[in-house]
C-alpha cells in the first residue's frame, strides 16, 4: 500500500526561513523510509531566489543557457540544471504580487540539506524530492517531475531483466523519482497552497547512502533526438546551408581572381 497525504498549515516561507524546521513542525509522525516532496516554489523562496516582476526576461535570460525554441514570447530553454522547459522556469505564480520565483540553484543540494535537516530535528531517514511543473513534447497538460533529489532512487534500469514471456528488455528505464512527483502534486495542487506531501510505503526506494540526484534524469546531450524545435532546425539548416554556399562562391571567386591576376 502505498499513501500520500499533504501536510496542511505550511506558512508563508520567506528568504532565510528555516525550511527542514518549518516542515518537521508541520509533518507530525514523519517516519523512517517515508519520501517529503517539496515544490520548488518555497525552496526557492527559503533560498531567497525571487525577483522583480519587471526584470522576469532578463531573469529568463540569465537562467538560460540554450534557447531550444521559440514561439511569440513564448520561449522553451534549457536551464543550467540541463532541465528543458518554458521561460526556463520563471514563474509568478504562488508568489507575493510583483515577483517572479526562480528555480533553486542547485536543486539537489537543496533536497540534501532538506533531508539533513529533517534527520537533525526529527531523527527519521526520510528521503527529499524538490519538484517543479513541466509540459511534455507530444502531450497536452503539465506534471510534477523531480528537478532535485536525496536519499530517493531516482531511475530503475529495466535493461537486462525478462518479462513474463521470456523477452529480455533492452530500453526501459523507470523514471521512479518523476512518478513520485507526479503523485504528490495529486494532494498537493496548484492553488491549494499545500507545497509540501509525504509518500508513505516506499521505503525500499529510500537509499541509506543518499547519493541518488535528480540531474541523473537529464538526458545527456548526445542522446537527445530532438535537440532543437522543428522551426528552429530548419532555419538553423538554411542559415548552414546558406553559409556553405557562401564559403564556395567565395572560393571559386579567389580562384577566377587569381587566375585574372596570373
Amino acid at each position: 500500500m502505498i499513501e500520500i497525504w499533504g501536510v496542511e498549515g505550511i506558512p508563508e516561507i520567506a528568504a532565510g526561513d528555516d525550511l527542514a524546521r518549518v516542515i518537521a513542525g508541520h509533518a507530525t509522525g514523519l517516519a523512517d523510509g517515508d519520501i517529503v516532496v517539496v515544490t520548488s516554489k518555497v525552496v526557492s523562496k527559503s533560498e531567497g531566489r525571487l525577483a522583480d516582476g519587471d526584470t522576469r526576461e532578463a531573469a529568463i535570460d540569465a537562467e538560460t543557457v540554450r534557447v531550444v525554441a521559440r514561439r511569440g514570447a513564448t520561449r522553451i530553454v534549457e536551464t543550467r540544471h540541463g532541465l528543458v522547459l518554458a521561460a526556463a522556469g520563471v514563474d509568478a505564480s504562488n508568489v507575493p504580487p510583483g515577483k517572479v520565483a526562480l528555480l533553486p540553484l542547485d536543486p539537489d543540494a537543496s533536497a540534501a540539506r532538506l533531508r539533513a535537516g529533517l534527520r537533525a530535528l526529527l531523527g527519521v531517514d526520510v528521503g527529499v524530492l524538490v519538484t517543479d511543473t513541466m509540459g511534455r513534447p507530444w502531450r497536452n497538460g503539465l506534471v510534477d517531475v523531480a528537478i532535485g533529489a536525496a536519499g530517493v532512487v531516482v531511475l530503475d534500469d529495466h535493461r537486462g531483466r525478462v518479462d513474463g514471456y521470456g523477452h529480455t528488455l533492452e530500453m526501459t528505464v523507470t523514471a521512479l523519482a518523476d512518478e513520485i512527483a507526479a503523485a504528490a502534486e495529486l494532494v498537493q495542487g496548484k492553488l491549494g497552497q499545500v507545497p509540501v506531501a509525504v509518500v508513505r510505503g516506499l521505503g525500499h526506494l529510500v537509499s541509506a547512502g543518499g547519493a541518488a540526484r535528480a540531474a541523473d534524469l537529464v538526458r545527456p546531450a548526445a542522446e537527445d533526438m530532438f535537440r532543437r524545435g522543428s522551426r528552429e532546425a530548419t532555419r538553423r539548416g538554411v542559415i548552414m546551408t546558406f553559409a556553405a554556399i557562401s564559403g564556395v562562391i567565395m572560393a571559386f571567386a579567389a580562384v577566377k581572381r587569381h587566375d585574372h591576376e596570373r
